[in-house]
């Protein structure tokens, strides 16, 4: 079946509505502070931030090794999408209902049972994204996605903006553990909404190569090297300078112990990075025409740099709103960049793979948070700030290989 223009705009509001109350409930379920801040009013520390942020960083990509295979092989994705959404979505509400009922009353295993739910989130996340990308591809013509990407860029900053202030708002009027169960609950509340638009969406066209198992998936990644010398580069790209995802979450855990910060903090954090990605992604809309990837990839392996230095060398907790600023433009110039590089080096008909290739070729971004738990615990943050840096200053030598034109 043909993809008419009358279902391509249907589709293109659905995916429009939900990018709009998905943008909203992203400050209320953010992994870069929130969250982390979360585990550690807890009672959370190094080690718990390290297991937290090697799950919803690195877990949840590597996890696409086995997701891929399976959502691959199945023609109409929608229910995939529906599933991830939904067990996000429940995640959310069990979260909340943890930290307003149990949390009050001190249960000592309280931690693993907020990481049980993490886990549902983060994964299901991941699951979500594979069917993502296929449908998006696959049911809005090509003329108009463009405008949707556009659209949601735009919609995206103002939403995200706005409900920064909410979120801060939220986190200062209550008090701990109220507070982060009203946010998750505002969090869930509002993807239950943007959830409404995947319902909406008519998948007309089938899609994928079958593939048979892991064995099969990983035997068609090493082919797709071969063939694409490309894929090789772009994996130690996202391996090395990936690793800026799992950062900020020990900085809010860093401004905990040199600062003596306190969880109504997160709020603030979160405003200032939220500023910084917003800035930078109305600069890339803005210029997206002059501008090549490789510029600014280049550009970000030495803004890591200097937001390492610069977490290093700061001596008082106001300073600490450039860190996040400087964090918030970090991680959008890495998921734009990443993103456009995955198109770039794909096709229409392996870039769902490549999706999957880029998780499971996720492996020191999966695996760099829980060392650096324990570098934390045991020599200290400067041994972790080098060790860092050393990592991403590897992303030079692939982004010189990977040679993007675009």
């Amino acid at each position: 079946m043909n993809l008419k223009t009358r279902i391509s705009n249907r589709n293109l509001y659905s995916f429009l509505w939900h990018a709009l109350f998905f943008a909203f409930a992203q400050n209320f379920m953010d992994v870069d502070t929130i969250i982390p801040a979360m585990i550690i009013e807890a009672g959370g520390g190094a080690m718990h931030i390290g297991i937290m942020t090697a799950i919803m960083m690195g877990g949840s990509s590597f996890s696409q090794l086995f997701f891929a295979p399976f959502i691959n092989n199945v023609p109409f994705k929608k229910r995939c999408l529906l599933l991830g959404i939904n067990l996000r979505i429940v995640s959310l509400f069990g979260l909340a209902t943890v930290l307003y009922f149990i949390l009050t009353q001190d249960h000592s295993n309280v931690l693993w049972i907020v990481f049980l739910f993490i886990s549902v989130f983060s994964l299901s996340g991941s699951f979500t994204a594979i069917s993502y990308v296929d449908i998006l591809g696959k049911s809005i013509s090509q003329t108009k996605r463009k405008i949707f990407f556009s659209y949601r860029q735009i919609i995206g900053g103002v939403i995200v903006l706005l409900s920064a202030f909410l979120a801060k708002s939220t986190l200062t009027r209550f008090n701990y553990p109220s507070n982060y169960a009203a946010m998750f609950l505002i969090g869930g509340t509002a993807l239950l909404v943007a959830s409404a638009g995947f319902w909406n969406i008519k998948e007309t066209q089938s899609s994928g190569i079958k593939m048979f198992g892991v064995k099969d998936f990983l035997h068609r990644m090493l082919d797709e090297i071969k063939n694409n010398k490309k894929l090789i580069y772009f994996l130690g790209f996202i391996n090395t300078q990936g690793i800026v995802m799992s950062f900020i979450p020990f900085v809010i855990l860093y401004a905990k112990k040199t600062f003596h910060t306190q969880g109504s903090d997160a709020g603030l954090f979160l405003l200032f990075k939220v500023l910084g990605v917003v800035a930078v992604s109305l600069l890339v809309l803005l210029i997206n025409k002059k501008i090549k990837y490789n510029i600014l990839l280049y550009c970000n392996v030495f803004l890591s740099v200097l937001l390492v230095v610069s977490t290093m060398l700061i001596n008082n907790v106001s300073a600490l709103k450039y860190i996040f600023i400087l964090g918030g433009i970090i991680l959008s110039i890495y998921t734009i960049s990443m993103n456009g590089i995955l198109l770039e080096i794909s096709n229409k008909k392996n870039r769902v793979l490549y999706v999957g290739f880029a998780g499971a070729g996720n492996i020191i971004p999966a695996i760099f948070p829980l060392i650096a738990g324990g570098i934390i615990n045991k020599l200290g943050y400067s041994i972790f700030f080098i060790l860092f840096i050393l990592i991403v200053s590897f992303s030079f030598f692939f982004i010189y290989r990977l040679k993007c034109k675009k």
